[in-house]
């Protein structure tokens, strides 16, 4: 083991598992061993690039013997993208896989006493499931090792698609995802093909120039779709027409916007977004519930699945309508929204501002008289003052972000001592943490892991933890 070092080759290594970052794990002398390309069952060589006193990592160098768990990847892209991973792992492999990750987060993690995890509840549609996607565009196109080395071609550098993983300034140029659906693949080409014929430039990330930077495409179970074209050099004569190439040639296109940026990063929650055509938002609906998606607003990515996910979390919640229930880090209300007509009350907390007023809006839109919405971080919202003068909640819902809950939350919600907390959870190593923290009160009773994101590692889990 000694002898390992960077750019040693590792053979006949046989695959094991997985990490939950989606890595396929082997071992070599005692060694943990990271292979990037590889999956469980198959036995590879392994050139190392890192390596530590307990743990390498490196990439698949051969395949010498193929797990009956691989599949051969749909996309073209797939082993450069950085999305999609686990294209070439059998779906109900990675299921198997998933369902395995939180009951280990449970047992390594949390170390408490937990019932049988439900059968994960896999995805209906393994691609085309998401409703929003975000590209980037560059002046630097990321080419291949061909490519470099092909001294008689010139290629064009401009792209409009992903950056590759570990370089900043390089982007992939995406002539077709398997994500979304293929009108986002028609739009993103049709922007591309009109700004290369009509010389509109690409950004250009180290030196800060160029016209062209963002382009987000999202759809709605309903038929909308939103176009939103970020620029870093505003120049109308090239921005209107292409906004109206766009206009003309996909009616769909129900929300079509543009932003002007001139920010260190891409992100655009606190820039001013303009209407070109059609709405300044658009509309999902879940059990005849409307809820308006503007720009900025957070909603689940995979619309199906985020209705599988809040009937199993209102069915944990076993509201009858008669509960005072929080719904924690809210977003734009949809949970709230969605349990309401099943409860006396529901109060939702977001840290987002604008996620609030897209929540209470929605609330708005629907009819709903019984919700009340506030804004701020959580530790500081919820606090015993708080639960003085809005009662105490028989049922929490909570939906942290990766990173969990604050330890202050956490005691805020002991000390409210609800009968029910439904913990929904897109990270199972911080829920797990949290789970630990809040085991002296409560009793987890149901485990249900469900997938929102096919061909990667991410799961989502939902825990029932009752008072004891």
């Amino acid at each position: 083991m000694s002898k390992i070092k960077k750019n040693f080759l590792l053979e006949n290594l046989e695959v094991i598992d997985t990490s939950s970052e989606g890595k396929a794990i082997a071992r070599h002398d005692g060694l943990v061993v990271f292979v990037e390309g590889a999956v469980p069952g198959d036995v590879v060589d392994v050139m190392v690039h890192r390596k530590k006193n307990s743990f390498a990592e490196g990439r698949m160098h051969a395949l010498k013997k193929p797990s009956e768990k691989r599949v051969n990847p749909v996309c073209s892209h797939f082993g450069v993208c950085g999305g999609c991973k686990w294209q070439h792992f059998d779906y109900s492999a990675q299921l198997q896989f998933k369902q395995k990750h939180v009951q280990d987060a449970l047992e390594r993690l949390a170390k408490i006493e937990f019932p049988a995890v439900q059968p994960i509840l896999g995805n209906a549609t393994p691609y085309f499931y998401r409703n929003k996607l975000e590209f980037s565009f560059s002046n630097k196109k990321w080419l291949t090792l061909e490519q470099i080395n092909d001294k008689e071609t010139d290629y064009n550098r401009n792209a409009v698609g992903f950056h590759i993983p570990g370089f900043f300034d390089k982007v992939l140029d995406i002539d077709y995802c398997h994500l979304q659906n293929d009108l986002s693949n028609q739009i993103r080409n049709a922007v591309r093909s009109y700004a290369l014929q009509n010389n509109i430039s690409f950004y250009d990330i180290r030196n800060k120039s160029g016209c062209l930077r963002t382009l987000m495409i999202r759809t709605t179970s309903t038929g909308e779709t939103m176009a939103l074209l970020g620029v870093y050099e505003y120049d109308e004569s090239s921005l209107f027409p292409l906004l109206e190439h766009l206009k003309q040639q996909f009616p769909q296109i129900t929300s079509l916007l543009y932003t002007h940026s001139h920010k260190a990063n891409d992100t655009f929650n606190d820039l001013e977004i303009k209407v070109y055509s059609g709405k300044d938002h658009i509309t999902e609906s879940m059990e005849g519930l409307q809820f308006k998606i503007s720009p900025k607003s957070f909603y689940q990515t995979n619309s199906l699945q985020a209705y599988e996910l809040y009937k199993i979390t209102r069915q944990l919640a076993g509201l009858t309508g008669n509960e005072l229930v929080y719904d924690l880090y809210t977003g734009t209300g949809t949970i709230a929204n969605f349990v309401a007509r099943q409860a006396r009350q529901v109060i939702g907390i977001e840290y987002v501002e604008d996620a609030i007023v897209d929540a209470r809006k929605n609330a708005e839109l629907n009819g709903l008289t019984n919700t009340l919405f506030y804004a701020g971080d959580m530790k500081d919202v919820l606090n015993d003052a708080f639960i003085q003068q809005h009662g105490k909640p028989d049922v929490i819902i909570t939906d942290p972000p990766r990173a969990g809950m604050h330890e202050e939350v956490i005691k805020v919600i002991l000390n409210a001592g609800p009968g029910k907390i439904v913990y929904v959870s897109c990270n199972p190593s911080t829920q797990a943490r949290d789970l630990s923290l809040l085991d002296k009160d409560y009793k987890v009773t149901h485990v249900q892991p469900v997938d929102m994101f096919p061909q990667t590692a991410h799961v989502e889990n939902v825990v029932l933890l009752e008072r004891r």
